[in-house]
């Protein structure tokens, strides 16, 4: 009965810190009433994404209140005619312009080079960069409200994340994670006050960057080799002195991650193993997880069936208090809640069996992404 009560306790405490990052520290950008005069390069890479960059680049040619904007398109080696549509959908619009990527030398992954390139032959002249990702639709103010945001917080990298788009089961059970983790056990304060490192947290997704802090960390050249080049971006501009902010980008961004559950399952699975490191902190992490948030359900249950109806109750209370979690997390961040917070324990279950095939494919060597190795 102790154990369950100091359970109910743990699971409490981190809820309340869901709460207090969600209500009191978490940006939310709003666009400005005078516009942005500064020059804003908006950088978009592509691979493959023929089906999917309609919608982002249509809506990126549709930004307001951003007097000097250029969006710089990439084409990395796209099979699928990714740069026929791109030239069908900007015309001859003089704001955008298509560049044909080169493929990555030796050192060098898939998307870090893709935005170093975009990043070094974009219009010098622009003083903030906006990195976005195909499957991202941005509001008409999105571009706007995030620059401005990014100088009122005085940093040099800002992360607004997007509104994940939620349309099946694996969807609803996985998705949501990842607000509900950096909510849950990030310390939104310290990421900005902090100069440490270990402190800094971003979405590739949509980025915005000041320029002259993006070349001081070193760029994407930082972080060349690294499988979660955004949260190592994040790392750089740190140890280069800058400040890094995370944001709700809810009301600026929509983002279909996966089309299904493969690409789900691939996707996750070729980062997980980088974002826990070593094997043992993986396990410690999942084991943690799996306790705090798998376990009072069928504990309770367990206990019911053995007659012990206190226990039951209080394992069932820290079940309900981890759910709130996820509750707090979807209204804080314009997502579902309605049923998906109830299977908080399965969506937690489904992380740590993501976790343990991450780990077995990169042992075996198998991590590929879009065609290319991922280790």
């Amino acid at each position: 009965m102790t154990y369950l009560v100091a359970l109910a306790l743990g699971v409490a405490v981190l809820t309340g810190h869901t709460l207090v990052n969600a209500t009191r520290w978490l940006r939310r950008p709003a666009a400005p009433p005078a516009g942005v005069a500064e020059p804003v390069a908006v950088l978009l890479p592509l691979r493959d994404e023929a089906a999917r960059v309609g919608p982002c680049l249509r809506a990126l040619l549709a930004q307001r209140d951003v007097s000097d904007l250029r969006i710089v398109v990439l084409d990395d080696g796209s099979t699928d005619g990714t740069a026929d549509v791109v030239r069908t959908i900007a015309g001859d619009d003089p704001r955008v312009t298509l560049l044909t990527g080169a493929p990555p030398p030796p050192g060098w992954l898939g998307k870090p080079y893709a935005c170093w390139q975009l990043a070094t032959r974009a219009d010098p002249a622009a003083t903030a960069l906006v990195f976005v990702d195909a499957d991202v639709v941005l509001a008409p103010h999105a571009v706007a409200a995030a620059v401005a945001e990014l100088r009122a917080a005085g940093a040099a990298l800002l992360s607004p994340y997007p509104r994940i788009v939620v349309a099946t089961a694996a969807d609803r059970l996985v998705q949501p994670l990842l607000q509900w983790l950096w909510l849950t056990f990030l310390p939104l304060r310290a990421v900005e006050r902090s100069s440490r490192p270990s402190l800094a947290a971003a979405g590739g997704q949509f980025l915005v960057m000041d320029r002259a802090g993006y070349l001081r960390a070193g760029g994407h050249g930082a972080v060349a080799d690294r499988i979660l080049e955004d949260i190592e971006l994040a790392r750089a501009v740190k140890r280069s002195g800058g400040r890094v902010a995370l944001a709700d980008g809810s009301r600026l961004a929509d983002c279909r991650m996966y089309a299904d559950w493969p690409q789900l399952r691939d996707g996750y699975s070729k980062s997980l193993w980088a974002t826990f490191g070593h094997p043992a902190a993986a396990t410690v992490v999942v084991a943690l997880l799996l306790l705090f948030y798998t376990a009072p359900p069928l504990l309770a249950v367990a206990a019911l069936a053995a007659g012990s109806v206190p226990a039951a109750l209080v394992a069932l209370a820290a079940y309900l208090l981890g759910a709130a979690g996820r509750v707090v997390t979807a209204r804080a961040t314009g997502g579902r809640w309605w049923p998906d917070a109830l299977a908080h324990p399965v969506s937690v279950g489904l992380l740590g069996w993501l976790t343990l095939r991450s780990y077995h494919l990169r042992k075996r060597r198998l991590l590929s992404w879009r065609g290319r190795p991922v280790s």
